[in-house]
């Protein structure tokens, strides 16, 4: 686990777009639409005040931006901007190249056996702690 995410930053450090908290924030967003702070919380078990840190950083820099709730509730949400959207698809692009590059030597099955072992062992740790990865 440890090699397979450091590696992974290391293989894009000429290229990243994104720190790690952003393409995380970003996949979320992308995945469920605008989510407000207590959304993002409930979502990703981080702290409130780590969140406020990383969701003003990501302001700043344009990757997401502060809307009304499209639902009419109280709270504002965040929405990835284009250029938000821009960067975590061309990381994500990014990361599909180096596994291609990674797995470039193995049979078909044995990618496909690792892929399968990979989304059951990450749906096991989801389940343990309570926190769920929307798939579609």
């Amino acid at each position: 686990m440890t090699l397979m995410a450091r590696y992974r930053y290391m293989a894009l450090a000429p290229k990243a777009r994104l720190d790690r908290s952003a393409y995380l924030l970003l996949s979320r967003i992308e995945a469920e639409g605008p989510l407000s702070i207590g959304q993002l919380v409930d979502a990703l078990g981080l702290e409130t005040s780590t969140l406020n840190r990383q969701t003003a950083a990501m302001t700043r820099a344009g990757l997401v931006e502060r809307i009304p709730d499209p639902e009419g509730g109280i709270a504002r949400k965040f929405r990835i901007t284009d250029e938000g959207l821009e960067k975590l698809h061309a990381d994500r692009e990014d990361g599909v190249r180096g596994l291609e590059t990674v797995l470039a030597d193995w049979k078909p099955e044995e990618a496909a056996a690792f892929a399968t072992a990979l989304e059951r062992f990450n749906s096991s740790i989801e389940n343990l702690i309570g926190h769920t990865w929307p798939r579609g």
